[in-house]
Parts: C-alpha cells; structure tokens; sequence
C-alpha cells in the first residue's frame, strides 16, 4: 500500500490520516550503525544486486499471481501455488493452517533470537467469475488484483530468493506468512487465527503498498498506525403486506430511509478523521408489496478508539429512531432493528517511533531515499499494532493506481525498492549471523 498507497490509490481497506515524517530517534541511531555494518557485508551487497537484477523477474512472478484467482474465502489455488513456489526456494517447513493461511519458517541460527513475521495477503477483493487476466499497455500491468497484492506476495519470494541464494543466515527466525481474509468482509481473520495460534512473535511486516502517481518523486510512506473499523449490517423487520389492501401498514424499506436519512446528517469529527458510509442497501419483495424486510450494510473508521465508539453509538441510535419514527407514521408498533456486526478492526493502536518503523526507515535511506512518512491505515498490521507488537505496512515498490477497480495498475518504477528494503530491514531486525545483534528486541 508509499510512497504507500496514496490518498487517490487508497484502497478500500485502507484510510490515510494524519502524517509525519519519521523523525530520528534512538532506534534510528541504532540502526544506521547497523545498516552501516550490514550493508559492508559481500553477502548483503550481491543479495541486493540480484534483487536488482531479477527486478523483471519479479514482475513476471507477480503478473502469475495475479492471474490465479483469489475471492475472499476461496483462496486456495493462489495458496497451493504460493506453497509450491516456496519449496522451489528450498524451505521446508512450510503448513498451510486451519484458517488458510500459508505459513512458513525460514529458522536462524541462534535459540534467543526474535522471531519478525513478514507478509502479504492471498486474497482479493473481486469477486468469482472476475477475468484477472493481465495486459501490458506501455510500461504499466493492468489487472485485477495485480497490485493488491499479487506485488506483496512477489516481494517476499524475491526476497526470500536473495536470501538463499547468498546463503544469508540470520540470528533471528523468519515466518514467511501469505494471510487469507484482509480484504472486505474477511475482517483480518487470516492474520487474528497466525496471533492467536502462534507464540513467540515479536515483530511483524505487512507488504501491501505502493508509490501513487500523485506521491512527489522520492517520496515514500509507511503505515505505522492502526486505522480502526466498525462493520455492520443492520436489519428493518415490519409486517408486510400488499401495497392496496394492507396500506397504513409499516415498511421496511421507509424505516430503511429514515435511518439513512438521519445518518448522512450526522457529523463526523475531522481530527482524529473519523469516516462512515452506508454501502449497501437492498429490501421489499415485490413492486406492489409493503416491504416486510430491508437490510443496509455500513462502514465506521477512526484512528481513535474512541471516536469510533461515539460515532457508532450515534448511527445505532439512528437507526432505532428510524424503526420508532415509520411505527408512528402509521401508528402502529416500531419497525424492528436487528444488528449484526461483519467486521471489527482495532483503532488507535501503534506508533511512529517502533523498532519496526524505526528499522524500515534506516533501510530506506541506506537504499540512498529519504526517510519515509509515517501514516495511519487499516491493513492486516492493526492485529499485531492492537497487541503491542511492533509493526507497519510497508511498500512492495514500484507505481500503482485504480486498486480495487477492474481499471487496477502497476508500473514497475524503481521497483526493486521494495524487495531490497525487506530484505535489508529484515536482517537489521533478526541480525545477520556473525553480526550485528538484532534491533528487534524479544518479547517477554
């Protein structure tokens, strides 16, 4: 998703708040020194210069991705197929867990070392029957999918690649993880079942971005704050009837439009920038019934727990005046509101100054870029943020717009970026065998 996917190449899952840019810290010292020593080793130069090398590579593989398809909760093939590429590479323990994601342990050489976890997700947002075939129109890849995130899952095989070719051992373990479930309804579930059923991780990276054409040259972002959200779909349950015979009696639908109606007139806080829509609608059974049932689909985020709460408290009061409102109308009982909750992602968790964040930026501008901006989204990172386990979002490298649309591109800029700042983050963080000591610290 940088510079992360900008404002105009946001994807759906993610919300662009608040930014800054990484300002230097003792962590940032720290990791200079490291990037210093890193960097000198012969090891770590020829890796980044295969990643350099194979940039069209890397490209070939992410169109492949691209074009197996992937709809929410139907993500095997991409799976099997990330599974195979993975063996290719030599690593052996590979599971695909209970919930689907692919999850895999690249082990290092020391028992005391921490364990980082770097990932991108397997599904997408298009839905079965969608062509995700890719064309190449100049130097740009259109396709569904084939940022979000075909790109992600591309670096960590590139990645990977470099690593074992150069034979770089590190301290630390790597679990190289492709999540299920991170786009729309998924509500992460991937990334919560990896934290539920794994111990011992101590830091995580979500590859899941690019640079948007708007982003000024050279700029870059990361996502080191947590974006919450609220999903919901909330039920209208009256008595139906025929439209002449039964007039005077409730609708659905009509409580349906009053809940609307009072909800678009609400007003969201600015800062912390607090968002809600109302996505989908659908209710009635005929052109000539009074609706018995009417249903609406909306989205609440925030960066702030609490904002989030507040304005989700002023939506369901809505919606209840609306079901009491059309009873009266024709004086009868109240519509009856049922809710269901589809998605729940924790907000207000993370922070700029984590040796996670702290260790991209000293990658990227040992790459020779400026320090990126840290900004605020809702990706798979919220999980680890919500648990106190230092994490961001970073960029797969490269250009990219129209995420999320069957119009979805990417152009390979500078594309390598992204593959060699995972690269040399991640060895900054579980140290390289012989040193430097890691920068991610275990946790207790």
């Amino acid at each position: 998703m940088g510079s992360l996917k900008a404002a105009s190449f946001a994807l759906a899952s993610v919300v662009w708040l608040s930014s800054a840019v990484l300002a230097p810290t003792a962590q940032a010292a720290d990791a200079s020194k490291t990037y210093k020593t890193i960097t000198g080793k012969p090891a770590v130069k020829a890796a980044l210069e295969q990643i350099r090398r194979e940039d069209e590579r890397t490209m070939r593989e992410q169109v492949e991705i691209a074009e197996i398809p992937a709809p929410g909760r139907k993500e095997q093939q991409r799976a099997e197929d990330f599974t195979r590429r993975l063996r290719a590479l030599g690593l052996q323990d590979i599971v695909t867990d209970a919930e689907g994601n692919v999850v895999a342990r690249r082990p290092g050489a020391s028992r005391n070392g921490p364990t980082l976890v770097i990932s991108a997700h397997l599904d997408s947002v298009f839905g079965e029957g969608t062509d995700v075939k890719v064309r190449k129109e100049g130097n740009r890849y259109h396709g569904a999918g084939i940022s979000d995130d075909a790109r992600g899952l591309s670096v960590l095989l590139t990645t990977l690649r470099a690593l074992q070719e150069n034979k770089l051992r590190t301290q630390g373990d790597l679990l190289i993880v492709a999540t299920v479930g991170e786009e729309g309804l998924g509500n992460l579930r991937g990334v919560k079942a990896l934290f539920q059923n794994t111990k011992g991780l101590d830091g995580f990276i979500s590859v899941d971005s690019m640079d948007s054409p708007r982003t000024p040259p050279g700029d870059s972002e990361v996502i080191t704050r947590a974006v919450g959200s609220r999903r919901w779909q909330i039920n209208f349950i009256g008595p139906g009837g025929h439209s002449y015979e039964n007039f005077g009696s409730p609708s659905a639908v009509h409580a349906l439009g009053r809940a609307i109606s009072a909800i678009s007139d609400l007003q969201a806080p600015t800062e912390p920038k607090t968002t809600f829509t109302v996505a989908i609608v659908s209710g009635g059974t005929a052109i000539n019934a009074i609706a018995e049932k009417a249903q609406l689909q909306l989205d609440i985020r925030s960066e702030s727990s609490s904002a989030l709460a507040a304005l989700e408290a002023q939506i369901m009061a809505a919606a209840d005046r609306a079901g009491v409102e059309e009873g009266k109308r024709w004086g009868a009982e109240p519509v009856r509101v049922e809710r269901t909750l589809l998605g729940d992602r924790p907000a207000g968790a993370g922070s700029s100054d984590n040796p996670v964040a702290s260790a991209w930026s000293g990658a990227w501008v040992a790459l020779g870029q400026k320090a990126p901006t840290a900004i605020a989204g809702s990706t798979d990172a919220n999980v680890p943020m919500g648990l106190g386990i230092p994490a961001i979002t970073a960029s797969g490298g490269g250009l990219a717009d129209k995420a999320h649309s069957l119009d979805e591109w990417y152009e390979p800029v500078n594309a390598w970026l992204g593959p060699q700042g995972l690269l040399l983050t991640s060895l900054a963080l579980v140290g390289v065998e012989g040193g430097p000591k890691p920068l991610l610290p275990r946790r207790p």
